[in-house]
This record gives C-alpha cells, sequence and structure tokens, in this order.
C-alpha cells in the first residue's frame, strides 16, 4: 500500500488542516463540549468527512483506508471531538459489508449527506471490551422484533439518528439498526474524560421491524469485528496527529521560553526528551501504517493482530508524548491557560478506547495459540 499522498489526498488534507486550524481552536472547541454542535459537523461534512468511507453508490467516495489514515491524522491535530470515527469509520464500515441493502441505501446516503449521525452500541455493564452481547435480547414477533437490554459507553449515542445495537436472537448474536426516538428507547448523554460525548441506552421493549435486521449470527460477529478494527485505525491515526501537533507547540515553547539568558531549547538534556517524543511518534505513525495495510486482509485474524499491535505501541507512545510536554512545560503544564492540557487528556484516552493495551496484548496471545 502506498502512502505517499495523491494530489487528490493533499488537497483533502491541507483544507481539514486550514479548516481544523481555524473551527476547533481552543475557546471555539471548548465552546462545544456540551454536545453535538451541527455547524461543526457540517463543515466536516463539507470537505468530505462524512462520506469518505462511504460506498460511491451510495453517494460517497469510497476511499482506501490509507486516505482513512490521512484525513484522521488532521482531525487528530484539532483534537476533533465530532463522531468522525464512531459513525464516519466504524457504524459506516459496519454497514458498508453488511446485505441490508435497504438499510445501506437509506443511512449511507444520509450519511454522506450530512443527513445522518450514525453510532454502534455492543458494550454492556460488567462486560469490559466483550464484544458479544450477554443481557441485550432481542424476540422475534409477528411483524419484528421487542428489543430488551442496556448498553453503556455508547460514543456519541445522544446524538445519533440510528444506533446500530448488538443483541441475543435465539442464542445467536444480531445486530439491529434502531432509530432515535424509538418507543421504549432512553438515554442518558455524559461527557467523557478527553471533552467527547457518549452515552447509556436502555431499551424497554422497544418494537423495530423485520427490516432493521442487519445481520445474525457469524456474520454479525464478522461486521462488528471489522468495524471496530477500522475504528481503532482510525483512533491511532488521531493519536499520531494529536501527538505531532503537541510535539511541535512544546518545540515551539521551548525556543520561546528563556531561562538563565537562554532558550529553554538551548538545553541538551531537554533536546534529548524532544528526541525521544519525536521516536515514539513516528514509532506510532510507522504502527498505525501496519494497522492499515492490515485493513485489507482478507484472513480476520492477520488483520486483528496488526491492529492490536499498533493499538498496543500508539497507546505507549502517546502517553509517553502527552506526559513528557507536561513535564516540559513545567508549571504552565497543568494550568487550563494552555492547551497541552487538552492534549494531554486526549492522548491518554487512548489507551481506554476501543480495549486498552491488556486487552490487545491478550488479543495477540490468543491468535498466537
Amino acid at each position: 500500500m502506498d502512502f505517499s499522498y495523491s494530489e487528490e489526498q493533499r488537497m483533502l488534507t491541507d483544507s481539514l488542516r486550514r479548516l481544523v486550524a481555524d473551527a476547533w481552536t481552543r475557546p471555539k472547541r471548548r465552546a462545544r463540549l456540551g454536545g453535538l454542535d451541527a455547524g461543526a459537523w457540517g463543515s466536516l461534512v463539507e470537505l468530505g468527512v462524512g462520506g469518505l468511507m462511504v460506498p460511491e453508490e451510495f453517494g460517497g467516495f469510497g476511499e482506501t483506508p490509507a486516505t482513512m489514515l490521512a484525513v484522521h491524522q488532521e482531525l487528530g491535530r484539532g483534537l476533533v471531538s465530532e463522531p468522525t470515527i464512531s459513525s464516519a469509520v466504524m457504524a459506516v464500515t459496519l454497514l458498508g459489508h453488511c446485505k441490508n441493502e435497504a438499510l445501506k441505501k437509506r443511512w449511507l446516503s444520509a450519511h454522506a449527506e450530512g443527513d445522518a449521525v450514525l453510532a454502534i452500541g455492543w458494550q454492556e455493564q460488567g462486560e469490559r471490551d466483550a464484544q458479544r452481547p450477554l443481557c441485550t435480547r432481542a424476540t422475534a414477533m409477528a411483524d419484528g422484533y421487542a428489543l430488551d437490554g442496556q448498553k453503556i459507553l455508547v460514543w456519541h449515542g445522544a446524538a445519533a439518528n440510528g444506533v446500530i445495537v448488538s443483541a441475543l436472537l435465539e442464542g445467536e448474536p444480531a445486530l439491529f439498526m434502531v432509530e432515535q426516538g424509538a418507543t421504549g428507547l432512553s438515554y442518558e448523554d455524559f461527557p467523557t474524560f478527553d471533552g467527547g460525548r457518549a452515552a447509556t441506552l436502555r431499551f424497554d421493549r422497544v418494537s423495530i421491524g423485520k427490516e432493521q435486521l442487519i445481520a445474525k449470527g457469524e456474520q454479525a460477529q464478522a461486521l462488528l469485528a471489522l468495524a471496530i478494527d477500522f475504528g481503532i485505525t482510525a483512533l491511532c491515526a488521531q493519536a499520531c496527529g494529536a501527538m505531532a501537533a503537541l510535539t511541535d507547540s512544546t518545540i515551539q515553547y521551548l525556543k520561546t521560553r528563556k531561562q538563565f539568558g537562554q532558550p529553554l531549547a538551548a538545553f541538551q538534556v531537554l533536546q534529548h526528551r524532544l528526541g525521544d517524543m519525536l521516536i515514539q511518534s513516528e514509532m506510532g505513525l510507522s504502527m498505525t501504517y501496519a494497522a492499515t495495510i492490515g485493513l485489507a486482509e482478507q484472513e480476520p485474524a492477520k488483520r486483528a493482530r496488526l491492529v492490536s499491535m499498533a493499538k498496543i505501541e500508539v497507546a505507549a507512545a502517546a502517553r509517553f508524548v502527552g506526559e513528557s510536554a507536561v513535564q516540559l512545560h513545567g508549571g504552565m503544564g497543568v494550568t487550563d491557560e494552555m492547551e497541552v492540557g487538552d492534549f494531554f487528556k486526549r492522548l491518554t484516552y487512548v489507551d481506554l478506547l476501543l480495549g486498552d493495551t491488556n486487552y490487545h496484548l491478550q488479543r495477540l496471545q490468543d491468535l498466537t495459540v
């Protein structure tokens, strides 16, 4: 896979960088922490983020994982907290590979146009990182299904027009599309540590039609696993973009901050720390390239292995770069006056999203047995 930018990719990333620099400044970003801002999301859709991974037959661009990596690096530089991963990557990937043509036509086309936000709910209380549903159940009825249960930590779940929900159907895992406002659906929205949003969704005899069934059995498991692996790779790309931006701002800070009559950047020990930050960032980016290549693997085990290796490496690099930046900023690094703290929170949170390091180490072990 060629990771050198084409002319189209260069134009897209340049436009995104200008947009992010203008619309995702610290004051504007913090002003939007209360929920999904339609204007901010719309500006991303206009540049093609919403339709990036949507197949061309449904009005999208049908871009490759390599373009996804380039785009999400730029989004990471601005700490974009809109549902670019949960909706534009994970949900779109899942729907794009399913066999329910009616749902694909409706939701993928709407997503490409910016008329829909999607989310995926698969995590349950007490079942951290497990992808198979346990307590959420679907009961077959004459005209469809009745859904009961609860999903936690649904990324941007409150803002979603449609939520893809995993549930047990006759003892097998299944995936359903549940529309916002469905009778019996309630949610509790809350902020996350890094400035994003998540929700707990509760289903009390939620009635859904037969056409809302996306997949069941092994196909449902494969679709969810694929979507999560795509999401992890996009998350790694955003972390790499955030590490690059934070390292650049730290270098500029050390060049302007003086002590003993000279810039802090002149001190060799600080130069070494900056060098370590650059090395860690490049190692994380290299592994993200490997994960991006892995997304094209036909064998799920090979794909999962490369994605988990990247997540482990990027999570470690992100924590190191974030902590180093705070330390190099000294007392200013822990104040609200500078956005280094915002980057630190986002980079620390990377390890917790979509499976922490312990989970991915265990997955690697299971895949090698």
